[in-house]
């Protein structure tokens, strides 16, 4: 089975084939190709693969290219995790916006705007080859804003592009350990969009545990969640936000923190995965050393801003994993073999949540199988929740149809739509200003 990984120059992608290493059953991936626009990336990347792969008999194959219809032609699966514009870019994101007084984050605000304008072009240019090329393939998108990727690829791909990230499974896990529970036998009740959603319930044996952690004081503070929101927060809510919530509901606080952090995140990982790659260019650089020793500094420094301004210390060694590599696997096995599982994706609404129209892209749990991913029945969300999410999907919409005509003020209308976007002026000068730094929004006139 052939798996071509766009963007397989990035720096997580030893996280993906780490997991295939470890997939040793009949119908695995046994062939990875590497796409990337960046030859000395991919290189870099195929160095610490190689040595991951020393010593494991049946190891997928790897191979690269910067051909991208040579990439897709005869692929199984397709995982996307392109970086339109590269840390550059988004560093860029995120100064634009602090300038102004808004969050410049990847995919919350003003940021996460830019970042999906210049993307969505980019990613539904793939979807069509994909439809040309590979036409039975699956496409499992990683690309941020992943939700709003997502819904633009699924346009070409339908029901053949599923969205991943792996933010409710962290989530899903935390609870559930903090709750005694295994974390594999639980059922968690998520619902939302992607970065914008709330665990409602979580049931063990059958019986939700979520009421006990909540009238807990103790409990319910001993993990990130509590730290980061507050315990008294949390209890008023009734729910367990995701962690990127933490911008909507201390948005004053996360601001400031990155106005007076030294470096906002995107610089750091710029500088940081800039020196990663330098290394890589020396022959005798301990490849997948290097690779380690930089991934564990990224995971540690992960919304550290964030923390910072709740007071929450430093991240516990048992979120330092990440997962998204884990939920890719288990989506590419059920679908590939059938093993039926639930999974929290991205996926079309169908009739999951009535106040979203059939196509609207959501993030709840799935059923999967071969023929795909398959959104359960939820609960209406509470009012406070439905607004937020009808607000953010008003928000997508702009953006796509920006993208797709080309109209600078359906723009400026995204922007200024934004809960986090504060001014109708505030989003003109957003627009100017990230057109002046982004070649990749030329496009819009």
């Amino acid at each position: 089975m052939k798996l071509t990984i766009l963007g397989g120059g990035g720096f997580r992608v030893p996280l993906v084939y780490g997991a295939l290493l470890q997939d040793h059953a009949e119908g695995r991936v046994t062939h990875v190709v590497l796409h990337d626009l960046d030859a000395g990336r991919l290189s870099a990347v195929t160095r610490v693969l190689a040595e991951q792969a020393a010593g494991v008999p049946d190891a997928p194959e790897v191979s690269a290219t910067t051909d991208l219809d040579e990439a897709l032609r005869g692929a199984d699966f397709v995982f996307s995790a392109i970086r339109v514009g590269g840390l550059e870019g988004r560093a860029n994101d995120e100064r634009v916006a602090l300038a102004e007084g808004v969050l410049g984050q990847e995919t919350v605000g003003a940021g996460g705007i830019a970042y999906g304008l210049r993307t969505v072009p980019v990613a539904v240019d793939i979807a069509r080859r994909v439809a040309r090329l590979a036409p039975e393939a699956w496409v499992i998108n990683f690309t941020n804003p992943a939700g709003l990727v997502t819904e633009a690829m699924s346009r070409h791909l339908g029901d053949r592009v599923i969205g991943i990230c792996d933010s409710p499974v962290g989530l899903g896990r935390r609870i559930a350990r903090v709750l005694g529970g295994n974390p594999k036998e639980a059922w968690i009740d998520y619902v939302g969009l992607n970065h914008l959603g709330w665990v409602r319930g979580l049931h063990i044996a059958g019986r939700d545990e979520l009421p006990r952690l909540l009238a807990d004081p103790d409990l319910l503070g001993s993990f990130e969640e509590g730290k980061l929101f507050g315990t008294d927060w949390l209890r008023s809510l009734g729910a367990i936000p995701n962690e990127y919530l933490h911008y909507y509901y201390f948005n004053r606080e996360a601001v400031r923190a990155y106005q007076q952090a030294e470096k906002t995140r995107g610089a750091f990982l710029h500088d940081q995965q800039a020196r990663f790659y330098a290394e890589m260019r020396k022959p005798d650089a301990p490849a997948l050393k290097v690779w380690d020793d930089t991934r564990a500094e990224r995971e540690a420094t992960y919304m550290a801003e964030n923390r910072e301004t709740a007071g929450a210390g430093e991240r516990d060694e048992d979120d330092l994993s990440g997962g998204y590599e884990k939920v890719a696997l288990a989506l590419m096995r059920a679908i590939a073999r059938d093993e039926r599982t639930t999974l929290i994706l991205n996926v079309r609404n169908r009739r999951t949540l009535s106040v979203l129209d059939t196509d609207a892209v959501i993030e709840v749990p799935c059923l999967v199988d071969a023929n795909g991913a398959h959104p359960v029945t939820v609960a209406p969300l509470p009012d406070h929740a439905t607004g937020l999410v009808c607000a953010v999907k008003a928000v997508e919409r702009e953006v796509l149809s920006a993208a797709d005509s080309g109209s600078r003020a359906t723009a400026v209308k995204a922007f200024a739509l934004h809960p986090l976007v504060d001014s109708v002026n505030v989003a003109r000068r957003l627009v100017e200003g990230y057109t002046e730094v982004h070649p990749g929004l030329a496009y819009l006139r």
